[in-house]
């Protein structure tokens, strides 16, 4: 394909790979916060929980480096994105989990 890139991905799958990992990524912190902190209203001031955020975001970028991804391409704009599309998932999916009191 005359699209690919260096490591053989097209610029369509580059981006959804990196769109669903952040996305699986954010919705996993989100499981994993609500284990080891809990789902009760105090559980929503524990610093912990932002803490297993920012190790899966930093997680991503040699688990996107092995699935073939360039990450040394990346700029600002591409970093920005996997934080904040993980952020936006591990707040949602935290919230819900805190707001409806599931035993995790």
């Amino acid at each position: 394909m005359a699209t690919e890139t260096q490591t053989g991905l097209s610029s369509h799958l580059r981006g959804v790979t990196v769109t669903t990992l952040a996305c699986l990524s954010g919705i996993a912190a989100a499981v994993l916060s609500g284990v080891l902190v809990g789902t009760n209203p105090e559980a929503a001031t524990n610093q912990l929980a932002v803490g297993i955020l920012g190790a899966f975001v930093l997680v991503q970028f040699p688990v996107l480096r092995v699935v073939g991804v360039d990450v040394n391409g990346f700029g600002v704009k591409d970093y920005i994105y996997v934080v904040f599309m993980t952020f936006a998932l591990w707040f949602i999916s935290f919230a819900i989990l805190l707001t409806s009191g599931v035993q995790l």
